[in-house]
């Protein structure tokens, strides 16, 4: 596997499916419903949390439904986080397109991220399986702990490495850990290696969100949909940041101090050159390698096949996007 296309024309039909799953569950006698999410569940976004599950439970053999309905699920409850994300933050561009919230208002924002949210639950209990359930609301319970964890650390420039790694873990990594150790399940695998899908995807979604962090400094808005330093304007202290400010001078652990507690990009300028001269932005891009490294590892206890390399090459992919 060499490029993002090919994982997707792997798992064509899978994601056929899924693709007509999300349409025929999405809907709503409700018209703004059916207009705000359709509009953010057909944003451009690379699908990759359901590609994950999907091709974990093909390396691991799976044969039945169950996939095609929890990768539809996954996509659900990711794109619920991202409408109510979007409020928070009070976003006005996803991808390069204007966010839900822009177009339609917070309060509709929200309340369709809810549907999407519901409906993933009405989903599950279709499906009938405990252990679904059970991780499914670990998962989204998680998710939204890691929420306020970061509201809390919005601004607080005394926000540690461990600190950012936690909401890190939390707020993105746990869907992509559910997606994989959820394929273990609907398999009916041995313990170990529900353990070791689980801390695939935990790995693989920490590397995309310091390779976020990183583009957040280095990509312009064409690639990533984002302007430079969207995170800092927000006060939001990312790994880049943290260590800069731990390692930089004291003329520039104050100027980046002073750009997390007041937010804006004033000093924008100072404050990337002062992240590139520290080597914050080289320091979280091996933290990425480490945990993509991580997720590789993790895969050695499923048997090798076309799937299996798939996975690895996402992590790969992880790590080298500019996007």
């Amino acid at each position: 596997m060499k490029t993002l296309e090919e994982i997707q024309a792997l798992i064509g039909p899978d994601m056929d499916e899924v693709n007509r799953c999300i349409g025929e569950r999405l809907h709503s006698e409700v018209v703004l419903i059916n207009q705000v999410g359709t509009y953010i569940i057909n944003s451009g976004g690379k699908r990759l949390r359901p590609i994950i599950h999907l091709l974990c439970a093909r390396a691991l053999g799976y044969e039945g439904r169950y996939h095609v309905d929890l990768a539809a699920i996954i996509e659900f409850i990711h794109t619920a986080t991202l409408l109510h994300d979007d409020v928070v933050d009070g976003s006005e561009l996803r991808r390069g397109r204007e966010t839900a919230n822009n177009l339609w208002g917070n309060s509709a924002s929200v309340l369709v991220g809810d549907f999407l949210y519901s409906r993933a639950f009405q989903m599950m209990v279709d499906i009938g399986h405990m252990d679904i359930m059970r991780i499914l609301a670990n998962c989204t319970n998680t998710i939204a702990e890691g929420e306020v964890q970061q509201l809390l650390n919005i601004h607080d420039a005394d926000t540690t490495e461990a600190r950012y790694m936690e909401v890190i873990h939390n707020k993105t990594a746990k869907l992509f850990e559910s997606a994989s150790e959820l394929a273990a399940v609907i398999t009916d695998q041995p313990e170990p290696v529900q353990q070791a899908m689980a801390r695939y995807g935990m790995h693989l979604g920490s590397a995309f969100q310091l390779v976020d962090d990183v583009l957040d400094y280095r990509a312009d808005s064409e690639e990533t949909g984002k302007n430079i330093g969207d995170d800092l304007a927000e006060g939001k202290p990312t790994l880049p940041l943290i260590y800069a400010m731990a390692r930089g001078s004291a003329e520039q652990s104050a100027v980046i101090r002073k750009a997390i507690e007041t937010g804006g990009l004033e000093q924008i300028d100072a404050v990337r050159e002062a992240i590139e001269s520290t080597g914050a932005i080289d320091y979280t891009a091996r933290c990425a390698r480490a945990e993509a490294d991580q997720a590789i590892e993790a895969l050695s206890e499923i048997p090798t096949s076309q799937y299996k390399d798939a996975l690895s090459f996402l992590a790969e992919f992880a790590v080298n996007r500019s996007y």
